[in-house]
């Protein structure tokens, strides 16, 4: 049974931070890019950031929007990729998912096999 878990979304402050987790069973993480997916309301969900199967060399994608102000890493070990978020603005708002992606530099969900249930966050003064 696959499983993706967000966590640790909720409200921040414009220019706050917030790093959400997604914790991974039922497949091997190391074998399996990862992406960030998220979705406001009224708008199609987007890909932020995704990242390939390495743990001390993965490759990077990311959304031009958050360029410079997210990180995704993971820990295969402990079965985690996180998204570390700064200088948050308020179109940052949105559901974030996790999810399996086919490949990371195709950060879309067209490419996606299986989604985390969903975190909220929201920007907001």
């Amino acid at each position: 049974q696959v499983q993706l878990v967000e966590s640790g979304g909720g409200l921040v402050q414009p220019g706050g931070s917030l790093r959400l987790s997604c914790a991974t069973s039922g497949f091997t993480l190391g074998h399996y890019a990862i992406g960030w997916f998220r979705q406001a309301p009224g708008k199609e969900r987007e890909g932020v950031s995704c990242i390939s199967s390495s743990s001390s060399d993965g490759s990077t994608y990311y959304v031009d929007s958050v360029k410079g102000r997210f990180t995704i890493s993971r820990d295969n070990a402990k079965r985690t990729v996180s998204l570390q978020m700064n200088s948050l603005k308020p179109e940052d708002t949105g559901v974030y998912y996790c999810a399996t992606v086919r490949s990371y530099n195709y950060c879309s969900s067209s490419w996606v096999d299986y989604w985390g249930r969903g975190t909220q966050v929201t920007v907001s003064s």
